[in-house]
């Protein structure tokens, strides 16, 4: 597993280095927070981020949390000090584990390792809403093109669901997609 760790201090970045070698991870890229960061990091590719501020202003923070919005890994961020308003944006910004004031080698693996499950627990949540949303997109789509078969054929609707249901076997394709084009050409022909 390959670790990015951001960090402008070499010290910081060297404890963080050996905790995660002690651990057994030795597949580590030490970053600056120079600019030019982002660029570095789609470069190293990284599958964990460890972002390490001693005390990060609230620019700084801003910075790294769009670059975290971005990077879609699961990212543990290290701080010296830290409010309630910077945490609940690291939060908002997708960093999967913020640690204040608690930076040690022999703590470092228990926090890759939370912040990687909690990365997937947010990821699964995430495909899940989309797979719900689009679900529900599909069903609004069905049931209008429904009503427009019912209205221009005069037929109930169990038998306007099976002739979407027929025509999307005729052609191998999906239910809604013949929904849809039903309720593209209704809108073009209008009521001829």
């Amino acid at each position: 597993m390959r670790i990015a760790i951001i960090d402008t201090s070499t010290t910081r970045a060297a404890i963080i280095s050996d905790g995660l070698r002690e651990a057994g991870l030795d597949d580590i890229v030490v970053i600056d927070g120079t600019p030019g960061m982002v660029a570095a990091l789609e470069k190293a590719a990284p599958e964990v981020v460890l972002i390490n501020l001693e005390n990060p202003s609230r620019d700084v923070l801003e910075e790294f949390f769009a670059v975290s919005r971005a990077l879609a890994r699961p990212i543990a961020m290290f701080v010296d000090q830290s409010d309630a308003e910077s945490t609940a944006a690291a939060v908002d910004a997708g960093v999967s584990a913020y640690i204040v004031d608690g930076l040690a080698k022999q703590r470092i693996k228990p926090v890759i390792d939370l912040a990687i499950r909690r990365f997937q627990a947010f990821a699964r949540l995430q495909a899940e809403l989309h797979e719900a949303r689009s679900a529900l997109a599909d069903r609004t789509t069905i049931d209008r093109a429904k009503a427009i078969l019912m209205k221009r054929r005069g037929i109930d609707e169990p038998t306007a669901y099976g002739l979407l249901r027929a025509q999307a076997m005729r052609s191998n394709r999906r239910i809604a997609e013949i929904a849809d084009a039903i309720i593209t050409s209704d809108v073009l022909m209008g009521d001829l």
